[in-house]
């Protein structure tokens, strides 16, 4: 049974600035291939830099590359934000 990490948040909710460690990956199909293969994998570091004026999407920064995503992909990524 995987363990429950507490506060693990959507990757939606992150707010600008901050950053998070990528948990798990609930996305089916092309959208999880897509996300794969943008190296949004497990224990990958991830930093939301700034959202749209609307609010979707945003811009994220993995593996020092910045990807945008919209807000229905992001809700599917967990992931445990970063104190610094």
């Amino acid at each position: 049974m995987a363990e429950k990490v507490q506060n693990a948040i959507p990757l939606s909710e992150l707010a600008p600035g901050s950053k998070a460690k990528v948990l798990t990956l609930f996305a089916e199909g092309m959208v999880r291939r897509r996300l794969l293969d943008l190296g949004v994998v497990p224990q990958t570091i991830i930093e939301c830099i700034r959202r749209s004026p609307i609010g979707d999407p945003t811009a994220y920064r993995i593996r020092g590359t910045t990807i945008g995503l919209r807000r229905d992909d992001a809700k599917q990524i967990m992931v445990e934000p970063l104190v610094e």
